[in-house]
């Protein structure tokens, strides 16, 4: 993959570890944001793209709850 222009740092300024240690704000582990501005391009893609999925887990997550929720209610 060719990166044409410089891959934005996903930081929003929440900057607070869950319980499994990944920023609840952009969901990047402590690793990932501690070296961002060392990585190459190809490397910071990867990371978001992990990112975009551990958002969907926790969507999930926090869905089956929900649905578990309501249906007890």
């Amino acid at each position: 993959m060719s990166v044409l222009f410089p891959v934005p740092n996903p930081c929003i300024g929440v900057c607070q570890s869950n319980a499994k240690g990944y920023c609840m704000g952009c969901l990047r582990s402590r690793v990932e944001r501690q070296k961002w501005n060392d990585l190459m391009p190809a490397e910071k893609m990867r990371i978001l793209d992990l990112c975009a999925l551990r958002k969907e887990k926790i969507a999930a997550i926090i869905k089956a709850q929900q649905e578990q929720h309501a249906s007890k209610g």
